[in-house]
């Protein structure tokens, strides 16, 4: 693809100068995509600075197009008929009106960052002078109808100055007289074009403002603010010694970002939070109009500047979550809504995956992406997270308690309700009593088949519907699915369920503990899956299957969407640019087959860059034979072969002898791993593992991944390079590909000098879900009419050849995560000497793969390596 030249103010804005070749390409790359309205997928290894290059270039693109657009206004002044002096005088006085507002908003928020100053004084003063002010904001919860509301006693007085001196009084009221100058509340908020920054968790969220702070790049191109040198970089809250704000960081306009997060990590709400439940629930019923009824930390519904002032706040320098949070607390103003209320106005929306790709939350934030720019960062799982967040599953129950619920409301307030409401709710006990049914009939009919290895059935939404029709005439799940929605009565039964639950629990801790157990409500789940039934056409299916121990069984129903790109073509449709950005995004052509391929080609482009580090850093080797001269395959039916995993145990032994440092090993799965490990265990290779490297296993539980990891790192330090070639030191991590050790963990320097993949882990052939997927995939090549080349494996195959690769491409990204890191990657199954797979690793590792015939090459390559490296800091 030929691009033009790259605009030299994206060099002038990053803050290394000068960038290296890769980061000068990818912002580029990016800057081009945004201006020509392209999707792109972006393939830029760990360590490369790809978050700084990502938000350098968009930013900088962004500051071009406001620019553009103050410019563009100017010249649709001049184009009016007159006499120049005239248009000059009108195009003078515009620009100077222009002009005013900028600095006039500026001003706001300069006053909103002096006042956060301010309110931060006033916090320290509080705690100095009496640590014990907040001793009751844990007062138990009254059990009674009011319980869901907030009691008069728990709300804070904003306007409290116990503890304040007269000085910091008086700069308080100042503040606020500044502060008041903004819009009135019924005055339109205005807009602008914002870039969405999208990544899977808060945590590699919060890595973003701290690099958007390096750049040397202000938000507002014509502002009357020095810039600094390269010495200086302008940064984000820059904090002096005592921890407060500096006056220049009060007055340099700064780029206005806004993190959204959920009600659970951005309730200030103490008292609300105590009550172990639905936190979304009960923040809901605080939304009242009346003051008694209302949420302490939401200003009256007529008193709305206070929570204009907060907005103003939160833009007036960037704040993670954590910081989101404090502020809220200093300013008793609620960030879950403040951070809402800052959307339209904010230059850069940081926000998780699952906020961005779900319409019904896009709709809940007020998220309109027409026109905007998408940046998904970490996206080598975005497909996998489209189809988790569109799978809905309803246990048996689920479905029972559902049905319940309802017909209790309905019995209770029946003569309250209005014809029309009856008549909806009484068509939704029909449909829930159909599908209790059904779901009853078929469990019976599938317990035998269970025994024999079957109990699941896969179904389109048209056979479910037409089946559980049959129980009950004339359903219209769209006309139920749309009242539920729209009347939002599963809220109401959920709500008054849990009433009558807490009520019949009484004060007994443990009944009350098991009522509040902070699932989601029942009725939810039932709406999510009519949700999922209505929009689904050939796009989902629905699976029906046995769970539980024998004579306890009980049917699950699971609806799956097969299609990734539906849901998410509304993103692409109407963002201006849409950019897939990550260290490993390999194979690329997997990614633009399920996502983009209603696309035309003219708008599609991607990027990939190899790596910062020097070839001599990097060896990537295919091991084919072992020491005993045998193939390597460890398919699923030889897994069991001791002889194999004997010569396996060689082949690691032999690695441990010249590898410093720690060696991380990922096998294709738990039951091979374990099975490994027992054989192991039995025959002493374990024992003489251990002799030379501390072994640690990946735990099956997630609570113990820390601790296994701070333990593997100390492990890892004890060993030096410069230790004779079979000194003992350092450790031996045995993991498996896909699971919780294989994404998101930092294994640089001494922690992998070598990462080893032992077979490809390719997914179980025997699950419905997967067979329905490849079936799918196959129709719709089949209906495209595109031919084939000669060998060229069906849609399916490379589907599930795709999703093994994508799992291998992200073990093998543990390692190598900065420009001086160095380590050997081994990919032992002779399966990868393939061109189709190793044309699927990433490019700057598929580049230099070597493969080797004879262990004894292996040995070799891997003595050399590693020799030549002795000499280097570990």
């Amino acid at each position: 693809m030929t691009l033009a030249l790259t605009p030299p103010q994206v060099f002038s804005a990053f803050p290394y100068s000068p960038p290296y070749p890769i980061q000068a390409g990818l912002m580029h790359h990016l800057y081009e995509c945004i201006e020509h309205k392209k999707v792109s997928i972006v393939e830029s290894p760990t360590g490369t600075g790809k978050t700084l290059s990502l938000l350098c270039a968009s930013l900088t693109w962004l500051a071009d197009e406001k620019d553009r657009a103050r410019k563009g206004k100017m010249v649709a002044y001049a184009s009016d008929n007159g006499p120049d002096w005239v248009i000059a005088q009108t195009m003078e006085r515009h620009r100077r009106e222009l002009e005013a507002g900028e600095a006039e908003y500026e001003e706001r928020l300069a006053s909103a960052r002096k006042k956060e100053a301010s309110l931060k004084k006033m916090a320290k003063a509080r705690v100095t002078k009496k640590p014990k002010l907040n001793h009751d904001k844990t007062q138990p919860s009254d059990p009674s109808d009011d319980a869901f509301l907030p009691e008069d006693g728990a709300l804070v007085d904003d306007k409290s100055t116990d503890n304040i001196s007269p000085a910091l009084r008086a700069l308080m009221a100042k503040v606020d007289q500044v502060s008041n100058r903004g819009p009135k509340p019924d005055e339109p908020e205005p807009t602008c074009t914002k870039i969405y920054y999208a990544s899977r968790t808060h945590s590699q969220l919060s890595q973003i403002l701290p690099e958007l702070g390096k750049l040397k790049l202000q938000s507002q191109s014509n502002a009357a603010v020095p810039v600094l040198s390269d010495a200086e970089p302008p940064s984000l809250g820059r904090k002096r010694p005592d921890g407060e704000i500096s006056t220049d960081d009060e007055l340099r306009p700064q780029w206005r970002a806004v993190s959204l997060g959920s009600r659970k990590q951005l309730c200030i709400n103490d008292e609300l939070r105590a009550r172990v439940g639905d936190l979304d629930e009960k923040c809901r019923e605080l939304l009242g109009e009346k003051k008694e009824n209302r949420c302490q930390h939401l200003p009256p519904v007529d008193e709305d500047s206070k929570m204009v002032d907060f907005r103003d706040q939160i833009l007036a320098s960037p704040k993670d979550i954590e910081d989101l949070a404090a502020a809220g607390r200093l300013a008793h103003a609620c960030p879950y809504f403040g951070s809402r209320r800052a959307i339209p106005q904010a230059e850069l929306v940081t926000l998780p995956y699952n906020l961005l790709l779900q319409k019904t939350a896009r709709e809940a934030l007020g998220i309109d992406l027409t026109n905007q720019i998408v940046i998904i960062d970490e996206a080598h799982n975005l497909i996998s997270t489209i189809l988790s967040l569109a799978t809905t599953r309803v246990p048996f129950h689920t479905l029972d308690t559902s049905l319940s619920q309802v017909s209790i409301y309905l019995t209770k307030f029946r003569t309250r309700l209005s014809a029309n409401h009856v008549l909806h709710l009484k068509r939704l006990i029909t449909f829930l009593e159909a599908l209790k049914r059904y779901s009853t009939e078929w469990l019976e009919a599938a317990k035998g088949k269970k025994q024999l290895g079957g109990g699941v059935e896969v179904m389109t939404v048209a056979e479910l519907m037409q089946r559980v029709g049959r129980k009950a005439e004339s359903i219209n799940m769209l006309e139920i699915e749309s009242y539920v929605r729209s009347s939002k009565i599963a809220r109401k039964i959920s709500g008054y369920s849990d009433k009558l639950a807490e009520t019949a629990a009484g004060q007994d801790p443990a009944k009350l503990a098991q009522v509040r157990r902070g699932a989601t409500p029942p009725l939810h789940v039932i709406e999510s899956f009519m949700l999922a039934l209505t929009s689904a056409n050939d796009d989902g299916r629905v699976c029906f299957s046995v769970t539980g121990q024998p004579n306890q069984e009980q049917v699950e129903i699971r609806y799956q969407l097969l299609n990734p790109s539906t849901p998410f073509r509304d993103v692409v449709d109407a963002a201006r640019s849409v950019i897939l950005a990550g260290g490993t995004m390999s194979p690329i052509s997997d990614v633009v087959a399920q996502l983009f391929s209603h696309l035309p080609q003219d708008r599609l482009s991607n990027f990939t860059c190899g790596h910062i580090i020097p070839s001599t850093n990097l060896q990537t080797l295919v091991v084919c034979r072992g020491p005993r001269g045998a193939d390597l395959e460890f398919k699923f039916d030889r897994r069991g072969d001791k002889s194999m995993i004997a010569e396996l145990g060689q082949i690691l032994s032999n690695f441990i002898n010249v590898v410093p440092g720690g060696m991380v090993a990922f096998f294709p799965s738990y039951s091979f791993l374990n099975t490994v490990k027992a054989e192991w265990t039995t025959s002493g290779t374990m024992e003489k593992f251990n002799a030379k490297k501390k072994v640690f296993l990946e735990p099956q539980e997630t609570t113990d991944v820390e601790s296994v990891l701070r333990d593997y790192a100390a492990a890892c330090h004890t060993s030096k390079l410069s230790a004779d070639k079979g000194a003992k030191g350092g450790a031996l991590l045995f993991a498996v590909i896909g699971a919780k050790l294989s994404e998101g963990l930092n294994f640089s320097d001494n922690l992998a000098r070598a990462v080893v993949i032992i077979g490809l882990p390719f997914a179980n052939l025997s699950s419905p879900e997967l067979r329905e997927r490849m079936k799918y995939v196959n129709r719709l090549e089949a209906k495209s009419n595109v031919q084939k080349k000669f060998g060229q494996k069906d849609a399916a195959a490379e589907l599930y050849e795709n999703m093994c690769m994508n799992a291998v491409n992200q073990s093998i990204g543990r390692a190598i995560r900065h420009r001086d890191d160095w380590a050997s990657l081994i990919l032992i199954d002779r399966r990868y000497a393939s061109t189709p797979l190793r044309n699927k690793l990433p490019q700057w590792i598929g580049e230099g793969t070597v493969i080797t015939e004879s262990f004894g090459v292996t040995m070799k390559h891997m003595g050399e390596f590693f020799r030549n490296k002795r000499t280097l800091p570990s």
